[in-house]
């Protein structure tokens, strides 16, 4: 098998190439990334790419057709990848988390490749009311990330031929990684927990959100690129996550306090309506991949992040203004005159 992923050297790449390399040890496997966030490496005992068979670097704006004849699996994960980056960037979002999927999997079905993973988002549920969430519900994308993510999957929805397309709708992500990111709710709290004692719950707490591993999305991806017609249709957009996983955001708090005894939790009960707040059904995903199901729970992935942190000497009580947030590097890297405002690098 060969083995093309897009995005490779993020937050969730690391656990991905690593799943991969395991489960197929015998396939080559290549990274394909700008390298954005390639330095912000996190308590990392080797460089996550040295498991892969290559690593190339690029734009996905610009990766070829012909960069594409070969693969068996083509796994897109880069993207423009929070809703403050979204907001800050918007035209960027739509040409790297829309354009650039869409042209990539059309060439991709013309090279030939078995089969296509893209990695979706729940988000694009929006503010959704009366109970779980499935596929066949409305979407309601609040943000330039989520519509974004939902374009994508009705664009893919409408290749020919016969490569089979999965749409991976994850839940949120979170959990330790060898390229780290605090700006996820639960990586959040554990951070401000670890650093200051306190936990800051930016809403009233009441919101929902599905969560997800990046350990699991990693076993899902596994799943996906194997994935045949038959299980599922050879067009798929699928809730990835598990029922067990659904959590009001004041609940969250209240785990990771619990791990980490004498945390204050602060509630902003004079809150505005939080622009992300559903809870969603996996049921299908339990169905089409009973092999592939989510492992980690709630109290595996607050300990595996405190044992992270710490494991980094973490105690930066002022991370929301650091490297570890992603907006935070981008900025940095347009600041010192290396990134272009459509984030392109500069040459020198």
């Amino acid at each position: 098998m060969k083995i093309l992923v897009l995005g490779n050297m993020g937050y969730v790449g690391p656990a991905v190439i690593r799943e991969l390399t395991a489960r197929h040890p015998s396939a080559n496997v290549h990274g394909f990334d700008n390298a954005y966030f390639a330095h912000c490496l996190t308590n990392a005992h080797t460089l996550p790419e040295q498991r892969l068979t290559q690593q190339f670097f690029g734009d996905v704006r610009d990766l070829t057709e012909q960069a594409l004849d070969g693969y068996d699996a083509v796994v897109q994960l880069a993207a423009v990848s929070n809703d403050p980056m979204g907001d800050r960037f918007a035209g960027v979002t739509a040409a790297i988390n829309q354009d650039a999927t869409i042209r990539i999997a059309r060439a991709a079905a013309r090279a030939g490749v078995r089969n296509f993973v893209f990695a979706s988002s729940c988000s694009v549920y929006g503010v959704a009311e009366g109970g779980p969430r499935t596929e066949n519900d409305p979407v309601a994308p609040m943000t330039a990330y989520a519509r974004s993510k939902i374009g994508s999957e009705d664009a893919l929805a409408d290749i020919d031929g016969d490569m089979v397309i999965t749409s991976l709708r994850f839940a949120t992500a979170c959990g330790m990684s060898d390229r780290l990111r605090l700006d996820l709710v639960l990586n959040d709290f554990v951070a401000g927990a670890l650093s200051e004692g306190r936990i800051t719950v930016l809403s009233d707490g009441s919101p929902w959100r599905p969560l997800i591993d990046v350990a699991d999305m990693a076993r899902a991806i596994d799943w996906a690129i194997q994935r045949s017609a038959d299980n599922g249709g050879r067009i798929l957009r699928v809730n990835t996550g598990s029922n067990e996983r659904n959590h009001q955001v004041r609940d969250l708090a209240a785990a990771v306090a619990a791990a980490l005894p004498g945390t204050e939790v602060s509630i902003n009960t004079a809150a505005p309506v939080d622009s992300r707040s559903y809870q969603v059904d996996f049921s299908l995903f339990a169905r089409l991949a009973p092999e592939h199901q989510p492992q980690m729970t709630l109290t595996k992935s607050i300990s595996q992040l405190i044992a992270g942190l710490k494991g980094m000497n973490f105690a930066d009580s002022q991370f929301r203004a650091s490297p570890l947030m992603r907006l935070r590097v981008l900025q940095s890297h347009i600041d010192s005159g290396r990134l272009s405002e459509d984030l392109r690098w500069y040459s020198h």
